[in-house]
């Protein structure tokens, strides 16, 4: 049976959550991001993006770039809520879906067509409930494979659709640049241009061993399979989060003291809510630490029983900071992240002795809906108040 794959990926993801409840800046540049000279842009309208800026990029750069962007502070727990019931979604169309991101997913409809209706219908259908339901829009790319369904969500953006028959695959890629193939990195991308390849055509009809060589076999075979329309790689429904974490990059470098426990609770509550959001529970806390000289040092450290609590993810990580001791200097990023994940569903959670008056998971569980309520900021530590 020929095999039918969309892929679902929402445009601007965080920038478009945010606008939900910010319909005033619709239309205009706007940048999530923490305002602080050391922050990264987390997410950009496409506004914004017409003049360059983009995620990963320095706040003060991309302020630059773009002067009369409105800068918006992330709510990552908002995400992560909108992308759960997102996925749902989905998962109530056909049960083979993959999630890659918190904002992008395979379905695979090859066994539901007689059910659903044609593939476009589908697309459609899931672009218009999206929007009714959330406010946001997403792209839907319609492929015979993975690559190309993803290629074609690419070639949708923003807020369309592509499907790309079967027998128009090859025509499909071929005038494409070599860039658009999933998974080809900037250095292989330059070794390949320097034997004159430019688009995915020319990929396709080079001779194999003058890519293997250039390249290596492993990533010349899946490469030229991917050019040549061969991919066969399967949707993967139980695909799950490896890990999930919070970090910030300070404004001011930070010593080994109050100032940076504090900062590291900050991180642990992030991480156990999120946590708890995505209802998983973690094996093993870790931290990472990147001192003013930009060295990177982390611990971690495997649990005695899995855990969701924001008292004992804030414990063990306070503890692996203090093991790296103030002989490293002065801090100018902490991260906390929460690996060796399981599904909270059935998994017993180990009690501890040193709870206090209100059970932990009480107390986290009652922080979690006034969150959902009132936002992220609507409760917090005491100890995370700002100063009088």
């Amino acid at each position: 049976m020929e095999r039918t794959i969309l892929h679902v990926d929402m445009d601007a993801f965080f920038a478009s959550v945010e606008l939900v409840s910010r319909p005033d800046l619709r239309g205009r540049p706007v940048i999530v991001a923490r305002e602080s000279g050391r922050g990264v842009v987390v997410a950009a309208t496409y506004e914004a993006r017409e003049f360059g800026v983009h995620a990963a990029m320095p706040v003060a750069k991309a302020q630059r770039l773009c002067p009369q962007a409105v800068l918006i502070a992330p709510h990552h727990a908002a995400y992560s809520r909108v992308s759960s019931q997102v996925m749902a979604l989905l998962r109530d169309i056909t049960p083979v879906v993959e999630q890659v991101s918190i904002d992008e997913a395979f379905l695979d409809l090859t066994g539901s067509l007689r059910r659903l209706g044609p593939a476009r219908t589908v697309g459609e259908s899931i672009r218009r409930t999206v929007f009714e339901r959330f406010s946001i829009t997403c792209s839907v790319g319609i492929g015979r494979s993975k690559s190309v369904a993803k290629i074609a969500s690419e070639q949708a953006k923003p807020d369309g659709l592509v499907e790309v028959p079967a027998e128009a695959t090859l025509a499909f890629l071929r005038p494409l640049p070599m860039s658009a193939l999933w998974g080809l990195g900037p250095k292989t991308g330059e070794t390949l241009a320097g034997l004159g390849l430019t688009t995915v055509g020319d990929l396709a009809d080079s001779p194999d061993r003058l890519i293997v060589r250039a390249i290596g076999e492993a990533a010349a075979k899946h490469l030229l399979a991917l050019a040549r329309g061969q991919d066969n790689a399967a949707v993967r429904p139980q695909r799950q989060d490896k890990s999930i974490g919070a970090e910030e990059t300070f404004e001011h470098d930070l010593p080994f003291g109050p100032e940076l426990e504090r900062e590291v609770l900050r991180m642990a509550d992030k991480a156990a809510h999120r946590l708890r959001l995505a209802e998983f529970l973690c094996w093993t806390v870790s931290v990472k630490l990147r001192t003013a000289n930009f060295k990177t040092f982390s611990r971690s450290r495997r649990l005695a029983a899995p855990t969701d609590q924001t008292k004992t993810v804030n414990r063990v990580a306070q503890e692996l900071v203090a093991s790296l001791g103030p002989g490293g200097g002065s801090v100018r990023l902490v991260g906390v992240r929460l690996e060796g994940l399981v599904k909270r569903s059935g998994q017993p959670v180990q009690a501890t002795l040193d709870q206090g008056e209100a059970p932990a998971p009480e107390i986290d569980r009652v922080a979690d809906q006034i969150r959902r309520r009132f936002g992220s900021g609507s409760v917090t530590a005491g100890t995370l108040l700002p100063e009088p």
